[in-house]
């Protein structure tokens, strides 16, 4: 199923990028978005773990740096039976963490030096496991083609929309075209906002109930929700971009009140009751 979502995906960022070149340009426009549809979808499966990690100003750790974050890492793995993925630490106080990777063989956890102080070592187990859960569901590529897909969109809307403001469009018939490139500049970014919500919310779920059966501990994942929403809620990472926030296992946006209509995860309380249920039925 994933496979399938990343192949859509690519897709349709191939059509979306046709459509802003044909608008732009015409017939040159669409040869080079074609090209530049080719580069970025190439870029995307190879490349896009390492452009998030890059945006985050996450590093390798080694077990030296975090022996904690290697220790449970290594342990809930072994767990998952799937490898050892790579260790990251983001140099950032506001808790949280994400994994990305192509699939589970080029697989990166990465955790905020925030979230390693934060929380207590089962609720921080409760925090990895959920993430492993999602290399082991093959989600991470998925989430990560959308967040380089979706901020693509973005610039690239909005750089279209300003060769059309400047000139950039077909010539005689600006007037009749000012609409659809008004429509161009809002629907575009909408339609990479779209794809997120979609992708994320049942993923979420998903990763929290995977994530409990790894480390057996679903109230620790719970409690560690309760703590990360707080200290998201406090102290928002200030280096978080729109298109990558799905990626985080809290939405860091939160502290912004605009983004809360627009929230790539699901009800923090609503994680925190599915899991409490868990826990009360036995895993």
């Amino acid at each position: 199923m994933n496979t399938m979502k990343t192949v859509f995906l690519m897709t349709l960022m191939m059509v979306v990028l046709l459509l802003i070149g044909d608008a732009v340009a015409g017939e040159q426009g669409l040869v080079i978005a074609f090209l530049f549809s080719l580069v970025m979808n190439f870029g995307m499966y190879w490349f896009s773990d390492k452009m998030v990690l890059m945006m985050y100003r996450a590093h390798e750790a080694n077990e030296a740096e975090a022996p904690k974050l290697f220790r449970i890492v290594r342990k809930l793995a072994t767990e998952a039976q799937i490898p050892m993925p790579r260790v990251y630490v983001i140099p950032e106080e506001t808790p949280n963490a994400f994994a990305t990777g192509r699939n589970a063989e080029h697989a990166a956890v990465a955790a905020t030096e925030g979230i390693l102080r934060l929380l207590s070592e089962d609720e921080l187990e409760g925090v990895i496991a959920h993430e492993l859960a999602h290399v082991k569901h093959r989600d991470i590529l998925t989430g990560t083609i959308v967040a380089t897909m979706a901020g693509t969109i973005t610039f690239i809307a909005r750089m279209a929309g300003w060769a059309m403001m400047f000139g950039g469009g077909r010539g005689d018939d600006r007037d009749s075209n000012a609409f659809a490139e008004l429509a161009l500049l809002i629907l575009a970014p909408l339609a990479a906002l779209l794809i997120q919500l979609a992708i994320s919310r049942s993923r979420e779920f998903a990763a929290d109930e995977g994530g409990a059966k790894i480390s057996h501990k679903p109230l620790g994942l719970a409690n560690a929700l309760r703590k990360l929403e707080r200290g998201n809620e406090t102290l928002p990472l200030q280096s978080a971009q729109p298109a990558t926030s799905h990626l985080f296992i809290v939405n860091p946006l939160r502290g912004r009140s605009m983004m809360k209509l627009f929230s790539t995860h699901p009800p923090i309380e609503e994680r925190i009751e599915r899991l409490e249920q868990m826990a009360t039925e036995g895993i």
